[in-house]
C-alpha cells in the first residue's frame, strides 16, 4: 500500500509542474484557443454541408452558395482548417477552381439577387471578367496618347 501511496503522490507532484519542453506531458496540453477552434470547425462543417448541397446544381444555387463562401471568408472560419483564403479552401473542399471561388464570392457583393439570378453564372462570369479589363483598358488607352510638348 505504501508503495501506490508513495507512487500518487509523485505523480500529483509532477502534474502541478509545467511539463519541460519537448516532453510527452507536454504534447497533451490544449491550445489556448481550443473552444473558439472547435466552435469554427462546428460552424464550417454546417456551412459546408449547405455548400455541397448548392453545388449538386450549380447554376441555380450559385448566388447562395457565393453568399456563404463569402461569410466563411468574412468570419475567417477557413482559417479553422488550416486554408489561408477561401479560393484554396473552396478548391480542397468543394472541388471548385480558384477562378470560379473568386468570382462567387464576388456576385453576391457586386449584383442584387433576382438580376443575378436571372442573367446566370455564365453571363455574370463574362460581366466580372468584362469589369476587370476595363480599368487595363483605360490604362493602355491613355498610354497609347502622344505626350504633350514641354513650353
Amino acid at each position: 500500500m505504501r508503495h501506490a501511496e508513495r507512487r500518487a503522490a509523485e505523480a500529483a507532484r509532477r502534474n502541478r509542474e509545467p511539463p519541460k519542453p519537448g516532453s510527452a506531458r507536454a504534447t497533451l496540453r490544449t491550445p489556448q484557443e481550443a473552444d473558439r477552434i472547435k466552435a469554427s470547425i462546428g460552424e464550417l462543417h454546417g456551412l459546408t454541408q449547405k455548400l455541397r448541397a448548392l453545388q449538386k446544381n450549380l447554376n441555380d444555387g450559385f448566388f447562395e452558395l457565393g453568399q456563404i463562401l463569402g461569410e466563411i471568408e468574412d468570419r475567417k472560419l477557413h482559417e479553422a482548417k488550416g486554408y489561408s483564403n477561401i479560393e484554396t479552401f473552396a478548391e480542397r473542399e468543394l472541388g471548385l477552381s480558384k477562378g470560379l471561388a473568386q468570382k462567387l464570392v464576388r456576385i453576391p457583393t457586386l449584383f442584387q439577387p433576382a438580376a443575378a439570378k436571372a442573367l446566370k453564372l455564365d453571363a455574370l462570369g463574362r460581366a466580372l471578367d468584362a469589369i476587370d479589363q476595363a480599368p487595363q483598358a483605360a490604362a493602355t488607352r491613355a498610354a497609347k496618347l502622344p505626350l504633350k510638348p514641354p513650353r
